[in-house]
């Protein structure tokens, strides 16, 4: 339904106030081009070497990539049609679901993990830079660490210079975004070409790991392992994009269609996630070759090149950086800061407090090793998104019809208000969904403290993001069929 927003609301601010149809000028070419432009990034690049460190083939690790994203891309689309439909972003669509006032829950939950990867990608970003002035300079920038933060001087100020980029973009809002995804997008797919034949021309081939047979053969290293290895791998390939997957309606709400948004997500998300996989682990197969071992990190890959192609490769990295955080980690959280704090909080405020919060995170310990980055980061915070999914897909698509009362959603009191501004339905739901994956993920984030978990809640934490979604989906129709 739509009619007059209160725009005096208490809840209401111009950044989360309907998008108008006049502005809605995204089509389903800037959608593929933002998608190409986040999946193009060195996180994505080191998915599938943390797959083969856990003992898979170098297709197997492609395989599970795919599947995964092709998994996420179901509820990515079905969560866009709110957007497109509504032009209102995550945090307001959300208000259906867990109230006027509850909706702060999944947008702090949200903006938080978003904090984590803008922090990460910060780190890669500076990290680049870093390895450029030490190039530049004989490595003049190299020195003892910190002792509390664990990295030196110099890494700490490449990243807060890296840091620092990001606030120019902020101030302009989505547009600019919007404007540098579609304008890097094809040069990025070039770059990839171009160093899969530098991969190709230097090795005289790719080497012997893309046919090298996975640890779980017989005789292997993990013989009979692959189910227990593939299902946590799927599951975290899934949670590298749910955050997204919540809250696309921050890019769908610009839509010009629902075929817009589900044609350009579908072309841009799970084919280039595959074969940015493929070039990782094509590209690393040959570095064995070419420097005697296995080189998964693209800055430290493209450091070793000789010449002018150091600098350029460098450089390409550090604004492919600055465009995916951008994109995937500045946009949301932005959102859900205004929404959690609308009358004071605008999108550039919460941009910049998500800079903020990145700092803090340290997000270099995140992901300093594969088990970290792999099966506590990403499954961890799958364990808290996926229960958020399940709740508003079932509420958007099986209770509301895809019908809502956007005025409603800007009135405290009105008929997204349930009890003081909280749906107690979603808050049970959620809860429920989450606590049988806390085990697990205590088990994984501290494994001396939490050794003795019992190996059924270690196991059902492998398929946190699958049990926390499908429980949360049930117990929340329930709770609403029974009030109503």
């Amino acid at each position: 339904m739509t009619g007059p927003v209160d725009t005096s609301s208490g809840i209401w601010n111009e950044d989360l106030a309907p998008v108008p149809p006049e502005r809605r000028t995204w089509n389903w070419i800037h959608y593929a081009s933002l998608w190409i432009g986040m999946v193009m990034c060195i996180p994505s690049y080191l998915l599938a070497s943390g797959l083969i460190q856990q003992g898979m083939s170098a297709w197997q690790a492609v395989g599970t990539v795919l599947a995964g994203n092709l998994v996420v891309l179901v509820p990515m689309v079905l969560i866009g049609h709110s957007g497109a439909k509504y032009g209102l972003p995550f945090a307001v669509i959300v208000r259906s679901s867990f109230g006027t006032r509850g909706n702060k829950l999944p947008a702090a939950l949200r903006a938080l993990i978003a904090c984590g990867w803008f922090g990460i990608q910060c780190w890669v970003g500076g990290s680049a830079i870093y390895a450029i002035a030490n190039i530049m300079t004989g490595g003049a920038l190299a020195g003892d660490k910190i002792g509390w933060l664990g990295i030196d001087p110099g890494q700490l100020v490449c990243f807060l210079f890296f840091w620092a980029l990001h606030l120019w973009f902020i101030r302009r809002g989505p547009d600019s975004i919007r404007w540098i995804e579609t304008v890097t997008a094809p040069l990025k797919i070039l770059i990839m070409l171009a160093l899969l034949w530098w991969a190709w021309d230097k090795a005289g081939g790719f080497g012997h790991l893309l046919s090298a047979p996975s640890q779980f053969v017989t005789g292997g290293a993990k013989e009979g392992q692959f189910w227990a290895v593939f299902w946590p791998g799927l599951t975290a390939m899934v949670g590298f994009w749910s955050t997204l997957a919540i809250n696309i309606p921050d890019f769908t709400r610009f839509a010009r269609s629902q075929k817009d948004q589900m044609l350009g997500q579908s072309v841009g998300l799970p084919i280039p996630m595959a074969l940015l996989a493929f070039v990782s682990v094509a590209v690393t197969s040959a570095t064995i070759i070419i420097y005697g071992e296995a080189v998964w990190d693209p800055v430290d890959l493209a450091g070793r090149l000789e010449g002018i192609a150091v600098a350029i490769g460098l450089i390409i990295i550090t604004i492919d950086t600055l465009c995916v955080n951008l994109a995937a980690n500045t946009v949301g959280p932005a959102y859900d800061f205004s929404a959690i704090f609308p009358r004071h909080v605008s999108f550039a405020t919460g941009g910049y407090i998500t800079a903020g919060i990145g700092i803090v995170m340290m997000p270099w310990k995140l992901i300093e090793t594969t088990d970290g980055y792999i099966f506590t980061w990403l499954i961890g915070y799958g364990a808290l998104l996926g229960p958020l999914l399940g709740i508003m897909l079932a509420d958007y698509w099986l209770i509301r019809k895809q019908v809502l009362n956007v005025p409603a959603l800007f009135e405290i009191e009105g008929e997204y208000g349930f009890k003081g501004g909280w749906n107690p339905a979603a808050l049970i739901a959620f809860v429920v969904a989450v606590l049988p994956n806390l085990p697990g993920f205590l088990h994984a984030a501290f494994p001396g403290a939490f050794g003795g978990v019992p190996g059924f809640f270690v196991e059902i934490y492998n398929y946190a993001w699958f049990v926390g979604l499908g429980i949360s989906a049930v117990v929340y129709l329930v709770l609403i069929r029974w009030r109503g």
